[in-house]
């Protein structure tokens, strides 16, 4: 890192892990900030999100709540170092620099899908982070890497820089989305042991004698069409794979290919490399 410390913010320092000067006083201190962090991340994936409070993560360390304030400015501070740290390194995702317009429309397309699946993933393993609060734009290593590597999926396309930034934001905001509805809807069943296919089971077979087709048309056309009794069993096991989550995000894809199409156009044919 080649910033001056004494210029980056103390908060930045902390999230970017840059070096403290050295004291001269003896042992390093066994306590860091890296430690106080992945505790944190730890109690939150065991407990949830209220279970990552700096007492819990003092007495998991055996230290006194204020001995954490030398790592950690604030709660609002640890909940950005958690996420930073939870978020880990991106996939290596292909650009689609330099190809030929078929080829790039394909590497661009398949770059993001990789890129929104491992977010999912990163989701899945830490239920918490998809319910965190968005303070602002991406400011620690690791979420910088990610917003590295979408806009190096997007670096062979037309699109201009604003419309780059928004085709990631549409796509990580449709990801978190699809993160916490999984979670409503387990958290609404909860109690009836149920899985989500047979909750949907459930629900077209009780609603279907409400519903007619005199009053609702088209809902009596959906639940007389099977469609809630076609998911196999362990169809929404696979976080990544189920059918409600690809098919948006195909359908997000789709959209930011219009986008793609529109820049390629008002620019031209791009030389043929």
């Amino acid at each position: 890192m080649s910033a001056d410390r004494d210029e980056v913010p103390a908060e930045l320092v902390r999230l970017w892990r840059l070096p403290a000067p050295a004291s001269g006083l003896g042992r390093p201190a066994a306590l860091d900030t890296e430690r106080v962090v992945r505790t944190g991340v730890e109690l939150a994936d065991r407990d949830g999100l209220p279970g990552a409070t700096l007492p819990r993560i003092a007495k998991e360390l055996g230290v006194s709540p204020m001995s954490l304030y030398r790592h950690v400015g604030s709660k609002d501070e640890l909940l950005v170092l958690m996420r930073d740290l939870a978020l880990g390194s991106p996939p290596g995702t292909a650009t689609a620099a330099g190809t030929a317009a078929g080829a790039a429309a394909e590497k661009w397309r398949a770059g993001l899908r990789q890129w929104a699946v491992a977010q999912r993933l990163v989701n899945h393993h830490h239920p918490w982070l998809p319910r965190l609060p968005i303070a602002g734009p991406p400011t620690g290593p690791h979420e910088i890497a990610w917003m590295e590597a979408g806009l190096g999926a997007l670096s062979g396309t037309e699109l201009d820089w604003a419309a780059k930034v928004g085709s990631l934001t549409l796509l990580s905001g449709y990801v978190r989305h699809a993160s916490l509805l999984v979670q409503e809807h387990a958290q609404g069943r909860s109690g009836t042991g149920l899985s989500q296919e047979e909750a949907e089971r459930a629900y077209a077979r009780s609603l279907a004698r409400l519903i007619t087709p005199e009053r609702f048309p088209q809902m009596a056309l959906l639940l007389s069409s099977g469609t809630f009794e076609a998911a196999p069993d362990g169809a929404y096991d696979d976080p990544v794979s189920d059918h409600d989550f690809v098919f948006g995000l195909e359908c997000v894809l789709d959209g930011i290919a219009v986008a793609v199409d529109r820049a390629r156009t008002a620019t031209g044919p791009r030389p043929t490399p």
